[in-house]
């Protein structure tokens, strides 16, 4: 065989091995667009990309009740940052149920709907807790895009021997990257500070610099420029919640006012809470009871 043929055949069976490994080979994420058509996406860390999400999970900002003081306030914070001006990285803190993601999936959707008000393109990015440790390659794949973009953690907290919230620190307020300007931080959490009450009074008996030691700890929820409270609510409020629910899904109930509000507080009470979750769990059992879908 001549030797020109034989060098040619060992060339082509190398090309086509290497095209072989092109196609086994995982698509980076600088290979594909980071932002589609989508208005919302979850964060998949292993793979570093964004998966949109087609249909939110979410109620209409009007028939959130009993939060009108923190609703107005993260709404504002909002509007402004899709305007391209100043904002916080807000932490939403309370009891459960009372409607601290419902608040910001709802603050989102109010702010689609209103597009011919000046404001830039809004995306929302949902990141799990597991994964904050790769919010650097989040903030990167973003940075750069012309969208404006809320970073949401739902139920965010450490406990005791986690070390991830350093990094989170360090992208809210600080660091030689810092936070890009059109990425705002919003997180949720039954605790104020992020960890749990028996994890800081340990760090104050045991630590050598008790006092160092609890700053250390506590001072993540410092980053954040916004706390929002949300509180059980009152009778009253939770009534309001059940009667706005059932006119929102169009219950016509057949029973007596009296009567439903008091099934309402029995509902309550079996729950050990009143809250619009309850509210929502307790009108999606009448529309059962109705043979309706909500």
């Amino acid at each position: 065989m001549p030797n020109d043929q034989y060098l040619a055949e060992i060339a082509a069976a190398l090309a086509s091995i290497a095209k072989s490994l092109e196609a086994l080979a995982p698509v980076r994420p600088e290979d594909s667009p980071a932002i589609g058509a989508a208005d919302a996406y979850h964060w998949d860390a292993e793979g570093e990309r964004l998966m949109p999400v087609d249909q939110v999970a979410r109620v209409p900002l009007a028939l959130l009740k009993g939060i009108d003081q923190v609703q107005d306030i993260l709404l504002r914070n909002t509007e402004q940052f899709a305007r391209g001006h100043g904002a916080n990285n807000t932490l939403l803190w309370g009891a459960r149920g009372m409607g601290k993601s419902s608040l910001v999936k709802a603050v989102h959707a109010d702010i689609l709907a209103r597009v011919d008000q000046g404001f830039r393109r809004l995306i929302l990015i949902e990141i799990s807790r597991e994964d904050i440790e790769s919010l650097p390659a989040l903030m990167r794949l973003v940075a750069h895009q012309e969208e404006r973009f809320i970073i949401f953690c739902d139920d965010l907290s450490f406990d005791s021997g986690e070390a991830t919230y350093k990094s989170l620190k360090t992208i809210l307020d600080g660091g030689l990257e810092g936070r890009p300007e059109n990425v705002l931080f919003y997180a949720t959490s039954n605790r104020r500070h992020l960890m749990p009450r028996d994890m800081i009074e340990n760090e104050r008996s045991t630590a050598i610099n008790p006092g160092e030691a609890v700053e250390e700890k506590v001072s993540l929820s410092d980053r954040f420029g916004l706390w929002l409270g949300f509180h059980n609510c009152d009778q009253p409020t939770y009534l309001a919640m059940v009667r706005a629910y059932a006119d929102h899904f169009g219950l016509d109930v057949d029973v007596d006012e009296e009567i439903l509000m008091a099934r309402a507080i029995e509902w309550s009470a079996t729950r050990g809470a009143r809250s619009g979750r309850v509210a929502i769990q307790f009108i999606r059992t009448l529309a059962g009871e109705m043979g309706k879908a909500i």
